[in-house]
């Protein structure tokens, strides 16, 4: 019992449940590990009694939570229960991120404050109501028991101050988070393609899809097609190495992109390179246009870093162009607005150079980024530092202006960028942050019905007493930097806004744990970020989702994810949903990059698929059945619904019908998978594999595995017939006329 209260104290469960009805026991061994992580000892029986007593200890004797969050809803807004639980007396003090104040005493739980217990406050210079002298009864603020009061209070991140006067004479300090009701919202009803931006290569890519080739895309399908969006996947800055990891799921920063998507002949000082440096630029496009001839011809696979061998020796040239004075200042401006993270994150990078990309092996003084080791060697690098720093800012311009092409091409949503669940253990976040994360865990997930030996991804996890003592500071600015350039942002995994499942170093992902989250901060941290950005969110919530977490994102405004093969009635007749019944607030789409194309579902090639890899986990014949038993179901529906004119034996039309059923749900975004409109048969990622699979290495391609171009893409008459779907309706039948 005493590790359980601890546990629990702790957020740390000692079960979990696979399914209904099912609860599976964590290992104490488990238990005590996590807790490890979170330095917490419970590794004897006396370590554990001490740690009990100090936990419940400081519980008890804890004035305020380290963070507070305040919903404002408007005129409505509630206070939280944490204030009006507070000692009667007890003095309040909120400043201000915007340097103003408001002041109150805390009439005590279940009493009620008169306006004249109510110091009146200065929300901001702007809003500045006279001193508590100056005020009459009449024009007092709103006693502190009373929604109008806490209206008071401006958006943002402020520090609350709180002193319980004598005899208890507690004080605390808080982060106050006063959050918008919702996350906005699309403004109309639209569609969008989704894609991996690695795989759509044009005749102007270096071997790789760019950000030049995304802002074609979006100008071009805004224009052309009336798209509202465009869904990349994550562009986060990848771990050097040979080879480097493929996947942009295990990125070395979230907080910053990758500079192998720049196109190097929109950077603006590639015109002013010199002879020679000119003729090496010469040779260097010639060797990526071999590169890229390589994949689009001969078949290879995308080849990450060849093509960034080629692209950081040509920004090598180009770095040594100088910075004209506007250019140079405007560089400055983004040094000093991304501050210390960017110094962080310029730092790795160029020691990553000198030591490898892995900073554990690194000396032990350079494994701190305090050390004063650490500041000689960023002083003594400081060429490569603003090198890195440099290419940040590069990437950064270019991610604007595909948003900008996005918006002058009448996108109402534009880029949705996409955030990963978490980093590589050794990048550059891990080491820059390393007192954020919990060392010797992974986050994965728990056995259940697809996968009965769990997963473990390999990427550490945010503690989360570390991030409410620092009022979700690294979580801020990691949104921040995403949310600036993105018209949505989607997050991987956003059940983990609320758990996640920790697994020790060295165990099993059977033997791990769910650690909760202050969930509830999460989301207003989001909430906050996304409104201040104007920015619609949208969560991935695939898979297991625990009682409670769809509602609580759809009442924050998150719009979830719909996949048309999971929506069935699952408490029901487990038959598929008619598109009536599904959830409005969603982004709905036939599949994903970690599915199988919708041609390969339709015609049962992602069965065979598996087969040859030895993935299957029943006989091939029992799968094969249970497959066209499925794909036989919703092709009825479908056929029912009037949707599939073209009959069964059409492939093309049996595509074009599952994308016309998403236009049938009532869902805000609908979503068309890019290689579907070409008919590609091969998933960009198949889940249980490594080097069986080229996961994140293939270019779009037509129903013959031949590499299609953007050029092609957009001439394409296949492309063209399917987006004739939503060319009479991009709204549910009942909002046509809306």
């Amino acid at each position: 019992m005493g590790l359980a209260r601890l546990a629990a104290l702790h957020g740390v469960a000692t079960a979990y449940a696979p399914s209904e009805g099912v609860t599976v026991p964590v290992p104490d061994t488990t238990v005590v590990a996590v807790l490890a992580a979170l330095d917490v000892d419970a590794s004897s029986p006396a370590a554990l009694r001490d740690a009990l007593n100090r936990a419940e200890s400081a519980a008890s004797a804890r004035l305020l939570p380290p963070t507070v969050v305040l919903w404002c809803e408007g005129a409505e807004a509630l206070p939280p229960a944490v204030l009006t639980a507070l000692p009667a007396g007890t003095s309040v003090r909120v400043e201000t991120e915007g340097g103003g104040a408001v002041e109150w005493t805390s009439p005590g739980p279940g009493d009620v404050a008169s306006p004249a217990d109510v110091a009146p406050g200065v929300a901001s210079p702007a809003d500045a109501t006279p001193s508590a002298d100056a005020a009459s009864p009449a024009d007092a603020e709103p006693p502190v028991d009373e929604p109008g009061f806490w209206s008071q209070l401006p958006l943002g991140v402020h520090q609350l101050c709180a002193h319980a006067h004598a005899p208890d004479e507690r004080v605390a300090r808080s982060t106050l988070i006063v959050a918008p009701a919702r996350a906005p919202q699309p403004d109309r009803r639209s569609y969008g393609f989704l894609v991996q931006l690695y795989s759509l290569l044009s005749a102007r890519s270096w071997g790789m899809g760019d950000l030049g080739d995304l802002a074609e895309l979006a100008t071009w399908s805004g224009r052309a097609l009336g798209a509202g969006f465009v869904q990349v996947n994550p562009l986060h800055v990848a771990v050097p190495g040979t080879p480097t990891d493929p996947s942009p799921y295990r990125p070395s920063s979230r907080r910053f992109p990758d500079p192998v998507h720049l196109r190097i002949e929109d950077i603006p000082e590639y015109a002013y390179v010199g002879v020679p440096d000119r003729q090496r630029l010469d040779e260097l496009r010639d060797e990526a246009a071999r590169l890229r001839e390589s994949v689009l011809e001969k078949g290879a696979l995308i080849d990450r870093d060849a093509v960034w061998a080629l692209k950081r020796a040509a920004l090598e040239i180009v770095h040594r162009v100088p910075l004209g004075p506007g250019r140079r200042a405007a560089y400055c401006d983004f040094l000093a607005e991304q501050g210390q993270a960017l110094e962080d994150h310029a730092t790795w990078c160029a020691l990553a150079e000198v030591h490898g990309p892995e900073w554990h092996s690194w000396p032990a003084a350079l494994q701190d980024p305090r050390s004063p080791e650490t500041a000689r060697a960023r002083r003594e690098l400081m060429d490569r530092v603003d090198f890195h720093g440099r290419l940040a800012w590069l990437t950064d311009g270019q991610l604007a202006a595909a948003g900008q092409a996005a918006h002058e091409a009448g996108m109402g949503v534009g880029i949705v960028h996409d955030l990963a669940v978490g980093v590589h253990p050794g990048g550059a976040d891990a080491w820059a942050q390393r007192e954020a994360f919990a060392a010797g865990m992974s986050v994965g997930a728990p056995p259940d019905a697809f996968n009965a030996r769990g997963q473990d991804w390999g990427l550490p996890p945010w503690r989360p007493d570390v991030l409410a003592a620092s009022g979700y500071a690294p979580y801020r600015g990691l949104l921040r930097g995403l949310l600036r350039n993105a018209g949505a942002l989607r997050i991987d995994h956003v059940m983990g806004l609320f758990r996640l499942w920790w697994v020790p170093e060295g165990g099993p992902p059977t033997e791990g744990t769910y650690v909760r989250y202050d969930a509830e901060a999460m989301l207003a941290v989001l909430v906050l970020e996304a409104h201040r950005a104007g920015t619609v969110v949208i969560g991935e919530d695939l898979g297991t989702v625990e009682p409670g977490v769809r509602e609580a994102l759809t009442h924050r405004g998150v719009l979830g994810t719909s996949v048309l093969w999971f929506e069935r009635d699952w408490a029901g007749t487990g038959r598929p949903l008619p598109p009536e019944h599904w959830r409005d607030g969603c982004v709905a789409t036939a599949t994903t990059h970690d599915l199988p194309s919708t041609a390969a579902r339709l015609t049962g090639e992602h069965v065979a698929l598996r087969h040859r890899l030895g993935l299957l986990t029943r006989p091939l014949e029992q799968e094969r059945t249970q497959d066209a038993a499925d794909v036989g179901e919703w092709l009825g529906l479908l056929t029912g619904l009037g949707l599939l004119p073209e009959g069964r034996g059409d492939e093309e039309g049996q595509i074009r019908a599952a994308y016309r059923f998403l236009l049938r749900t009532p869902a805000r975004m609908v979503g068309v998978w890019l290689p579907d409109a070409v008919g590609d048969r091969r998933p960009q990622n198949l889940p249980g594999t490594w080097d069986q699979y080229p996961n994140w290495r293939l270019p779009v391609a037509d129903a013959e595995g031949h590499p299609v171009t953007l050029e092609e893409l957009a001439a394409s008459p296949r492309l063209h017939a399917l987006m004739a779907v939503f060319g009479p309706r991009t709204a549910p039948p009942d909002a046509r006329s809306g």
